[in-house]
């Protein structure tokens, strides 16, 4: 549902130039291109380019800015590439190649990317994700990735959420860790010649800027303790998404906000902090002792139907439960769509469905996942030749044998819409600090759609900042000075740095940053997870300033700062998460409509739906970091859409 557009009360920014060409929106990509500085080969080997994480946004720029010729320094958290968070990533990767020959095509996959999110996303952007999409399954094929294929060859394809035609590449369920592998590859290769030098377990603790310009980090190695300073004369970050700020979530534990946040104080503003994805098919809590949580591909649900019980409380073995009693609830309210909604509305579906006691399980907040239609259909051959891998980790999990039983799901955390601001050439409003893949906001509007987040890293890894950092270093590269890292601006944030590390050592507390970070996590779900309201955020603010001043009296770090230590790198993550989370309750609170993920109870249709404002809030709001303590600053990019029409985001006909 949306509203009537006058455009009467946003105002955008002065403070954001978005750089968006001066063309038809399929024509602005080439436009740009060809509009664009270039740097000679030759000069190339004279510029440093800093990447911050290696998953497949990192790992692709990277490796392309390295096979032009430009010297790459790249770091990862982890003790190789291989074991960023991308490698987690299951059903697939989008791709406008219309293979199935029903009806796809570029401007398809860019509406319904458009509409998936809510029209909350730049349109420049999303069309020119649709555009090079192809491109990335030529460059992924050309590298080996072992993408399924029909009998006679050609590569497969599956249906993804929100969408009527079938455009998702996969491997099996393993697809981001065989793109990961690709990227891995091509980057090894550049780090074999000589061009990336790796920085394995180093953790980006700051961002330095000289004269305006980001021209450098400051790192930690996470063996021995040591804080380096890096010079460069562009930093990509690739760091990810937020989603732990939830602390239960399907990211891996190690995946943070810092390196985000460090550039948000230091002058990169942050848009749409409150943007979150529920995914809705996840291996439910099972109690206290969990960490994280594991998700199942939404691929799944291409074969597996979506019930509950059509009486509370009834209790009965699902095979014992005859048609007649199943609500098949997302097949009766989007006939359209079916079980193939996008993932915010099959989320909050289900809970709307457990919480008026249809739930199923032990704890009631679960819903069934079944193939036992598929398995007649088809054989249990084919649906295992599909997706036995993911059977095989629902059953290690949950002792449970998919194959007989339907599994049970519950929507969780999955995904972060919002980020870094960056404009149509991915850079910040930090000079020369460009944000690659989650960590930007740009593509996914309120919600993403499923198989875009590959689509996006890779997109902006092998085709957006080869372009765009060569823009930059042609346009300004000649007038940087060389910086050695000895400055006062790099020792000034290096000794702010250690600084941070040393007053968290000193604070000799009760409580470990585990169970600090659970109890945030607790006060986000409650408060500013899948349904949000005025009274509850406002009550979340409350509490995140609450538990913040707890963390700083009591929190325990054993051990020192100078060798390995696992609990005070997770006390720095939860210090920011602590900081970050007030600002993402305040957007949330701020945007007085429901869209996408972002629901708002105040904000819906009579049928549960989201009500947009589009006359008072179709914009992308960018905070600006304004001290400690000190209330951030809005600033409204206002979106215009003039290739994909405003309209109501349906799924029902």
């Amino acid at each position: 549902m949306t509203t009537a557009v006058t455009d009467s009360t946003i105002v955008q920014s002065s403070r954001l130039n978005s750089r968006i060409p001066d063309a038809p929106v399929p024509e602005m990509w080439d436009h740009c291109k060809n509009e664009m500085k270039l740097v000679s080969p030759g000069n190339r080997r004279k510029y440093d380019i800093i990447v911050v994480g290696t998953g497949l946004a990192g790992a692709s720029a990277a490796a392309s800015l390295a096979e032009q010729g430009y010297n790459v320094k790249a770091f990862c958290i982890q003790d190789s590439p291989r074991r960023a968070h991308s490698v987690a990533a299951q059903g697939g990767i989008n791709a406008a190649k219309n293979y199935h020959n029903d009806g796809d095509s570029t401007y398809r996959l860019f509406y319904e990317t458009v509409k998936g999110g809510d029209f909350r996303a730049r349109e420049s952007n999303v069309y020119r994700l649709a555009s090079v999409s192809a491109n990335i399954i030529d460059q992924c094929v050309a590298q080996g990735v072992p993408f399924a294929r029909e009998y006679g060859g050609t590569l497969a394809n599956r249906t993804f959420g929100g969408t009527q035609v079938s455009r998702t590449f996969y491997c099996r369920g393993q697809t981001g860790q065989q793109l990961l592998l690709g990227a891995y590859s091509v980057l090894m290769r550049q780090v074999q010649l000589g061009r990336v030098k790796m920085f394995p377990r180093r953790e980006m603790l700051d961002l330095v800027t000289i004269d305006g310009r980001a021209r450098g980090i400051i790192t930690r190695n996470l063996l021995n303790g040591e804080f380096e300073t890096h010079t460069a004369n562009a930093v990509l970050l690739c760091t990810g998404g937020y989603g732990n700020v939830f602390y239960l979530s399907t990211n891996a534990k190690a995946c943070n906000v810092t390196a985000a946040w460090r550039a948000y104080r230091r002058g990169a503003f942050f848009a749409n902090p409150c943007y979150t994805q529920i995914h809705p098919t996840c291996i439910p809590v099972s109690g206290d002792h969990q960490s994280k949580l594991t998700l199942m591909s939404e691929s799944l649900r291409n074969d597996g139907r979506v019930w509950v019980p059509k009486s509370q409380g009834d209790h009965r073995p699902p095979p014992d439960i005859p048609i007649d009693d199943r609500d098949y609830y997302l097949e009766r309210r989007y006939p359209a769509f079916g079980n193939m909604v996008p993932r915010d509305v099959a989320s909050r579906a289900a809970k709307e469905r457990c919480d008026a006691g249809f739930g199923v399980g032990s704890s009631g907040k679960a819903v069934y996942l079944d193939f036992a239609d598929a398995i007649k259909r088809d054989g249990l051959d084919a649906v295992k030749a599909r997706y036995s891998n993911l059977f095989e980790m629902y059953e290690r999990i949950t002792d449970e044998d998919a194959y007989k039983v339907p599994m049970r799901i519950y929507p969780a955390v999955h995904y972060t819409m919002g980020g870094l601001w960056v404009d149509y050439q991915l850079e910040s409003t930090i000079p020369g600090l460009f944000v690659l893949g989650e960590a930007n906001f740009s593509d996914h509007g309120a919600n993403r759609l499923g198989a875009s987040a590959l689509m996006q890293g890779l997109a902006d890894g092998y085709f957006v900042a080869p372009y765009t950092v060569a823009n930059y270093l042609g346009t300004h590269g000649s007038k940087m000075g060389k910086v050695a890292g000895s400055e006062a601006g790099f020792e000034s944030v290096l000794g702010e740095a250690k600084g941070r590390v040393n007053r968290i050592l000193g604070v000799h507390g009760k409580r470990t940053p585990n169970e600090l970070h659970r109890e945030l996590g607790m006060i986000m779900w409650d408060y500013c997870g899948m349904a949000r309201n005025a009274a509850g955020l406002k009550t979340a603010i409350g509490k995140i300033r609450d538990l913040r001043e707890e963390f700083w009296k009591n929190v325990l770090i054993p051990g020192a700062g100078e060798s390995l230590n696992q609990t005070l790198e997770h006390a720095g993550r939860v210090a920011d998460f602590l900081e970050f989370s007030e600002l993402m309750v305040q957007d949330a609170l701020n945007r007085e409509e429901s869209c996408g993920g972002h629901f708002r109870e105040e904000h819906q249709t009579e049928d549960g739906e989201t009500l947009r404002d589009d006359d008072n809030f179709r914009y992308a709001a960018a905070w600006e970091y304004k001290g400690d303590g000190a209330q951030p600053e809005l600033h409204k990019e206002k979106l215009e859409f003039n290739y994909a029409h405003l309209a109501k985001r349906d799924y029902k006909s």
